[in-house]
C-alpha cells in the first residue's frame, strides 16, 4: 500500500474543504470495508484519506417530523438492521441489511459507503428505491436532495460532483395497507454479494384486491440497480391474482439484461429474477394484508 496523507475533520464543512484542497487524489473514508481492500490489492492509490467518522451527527437514525425517518450516511449496516425505527415502518430495508455480508462487515460498513460505491449488486439500493428514498448530499455547490433512482450512472459511477459527500438518507412514512419484501440469492448466503436481488413495495387498493402503488427494483442484473417498469405496469393493471403475479415476475425478467461471468450466467440470473420477483411479491402481499411492512 502506497503512503497517503490522512485527515480527521470534525465537521462536514471541514471535510469538504479538505476534499476541495486535495483534489481528485483524496477519498472520503467511511467504514472502509471496500476502499481499504481495494487499496491493499493495489487497485487504488489515494493521495489522501479523509476519515468522516469523527463528524458528529452523521451516524444517527431518527424519526422525522411529519413521518418517515432520517438515516445518517455513516449509520452502520448493523445499525440499520437492528433499528426499531427502521423495522417499524421500513422493514424491507432492515431485511436487506441483515443479508449483507458477514456480521463484521455489517458492523463496519455504512449505508452511505454502500450506496456511494455504486455497485450494481448492492443489497441496500433496491430497498431504498422501492421505499422512495432520497439522499442528502453536500458539496461545493451547497446542499441538495437526490432521488435514489437518479443517483446511479454506471458501475462505480454516480451523479455526485467531485468533492461532494452523501450526508443522509430520507425515507417517507409508510402508507396504510402497504407491504414490502427483499429477496436475494448469492453463492454463499450471507457472505457473497448478490447474484440477483429483488425488492418489492406495494400499497393495496380498498377494492377488487388491486394495487394502487407498486415498485419493483432489481440488483445485479444491469449496470445499475434499476426499477422494472414492465412488472409495475402489469401489477397496476388489475386484481392481484396468482396469474398476475406470475406475469409480473416474467415481465421483470424481460426488463433486465444481466451479464454472464464466473459467478453465474446471464440466463441463470434472468431466471432467478423471475423466481425472486414472484417470491417477493407474494411476501409483500402477505405483509400488506397483515398491515405491516
Amino acid at each position: 500500500m502506497k503512503p497517503f496523507r490522512y485527515f480527521e475533520p470534525r465537521t462536514v464543512a471541514e471535510a469538504l474543504e479538505i476534499l476541495a484542497r486535495e483534489g481528485d487524489g483524496a477519498y472520503p473514508l467511511a467504514g472502509g470495508t471496500d476502499l481499504l481492500v481495494r487499496m491493499k490489492r493495489g487497485d487504488l492509490a489515494p493521495g489522501g484519506l479523509v476519515n468522516l467518522k469523527r463528524i458528529a451527527g452523521l451516524a444517527g437514525i431518527e424519526a422525522r417530523a411529519g413521518g418517515g425517518i432520517r438515516i445518517g450516511a455513516l449509520a452502520s449496516i448493523a445499525a440499520v438492521e437492528h433499528s426499531p425505527l427502521v423495522s417499524a415502518g421500513h422493514r424491507v430495508l432492515a431485511e436487506a441489511a441483515g443479508v449483507l455480508g458477514s456480521p463484521s462487515i455489517r458492523n463496519l460498513g455504512t449505508l452511505g459507503g454502500n450506496i456511494g460505491r455504486a455497485s450494481p449488486a448492492s443489497d441496500m439500493a433496491p430497498s431504498l428505491m422501492v421505499l422512495g428514498a432520497r439522499l442528502l448530499a453536500e458539496g461545493p455547490r451547497g446542499r441538495r436532495e437526490i432521488g435514489i433512482g437518479d443517483f446511479f450512472k454506471g458501475p462505480g459511477a454516480t451523479v455526485l460532483d467531485p468533492g461532494e459527500l452523501i450526508t443522509a438518507f430520507l425515507l417517507p412514512g409508510r402508507a396504510a395497507g402497504s407491504g414490502a419484501a427483499y429477496e436475494r440469492i448469492g453463492r454463499r448466503e450471507g457472505m457473497d454479494c448478490a447474484l440477483v436481488g429483488v425488492a418489492v413495495f406495494m400499497t393495496l387498493s380498498e377494492k377488487d384486491r388491486g394495487v394502487k402503488d407498486v415498485k419493483v427494483a432489481l440488483a445485479a442484473v444491469a449496470p445499475v440497480p434499476l426499477r422494472s417498469g414492465k412488472a409495475e405496469e402489469v401489477l397496476l393493471s388489475g386484481s392481484l391474482t396468482g396469474e398476475r403475479i406470475g406475469e409480473a415476475a416474467r415481465a421483470a425478467a424481460d426488463d433486465c439484461f444481466p451479464i454472464s461471468d464466473l459467478r453465474a450466467s446471464g440466463s441463470y440470473r434472468q431466471e432467478m429474477v423471475r423466481v425472486l420477483t414472484s417470491r417477493a411479491l407474494a411476501k409483500a402481499l402477505r405483509a400488506a394484508e397483515g398491515g405491516r411492512s
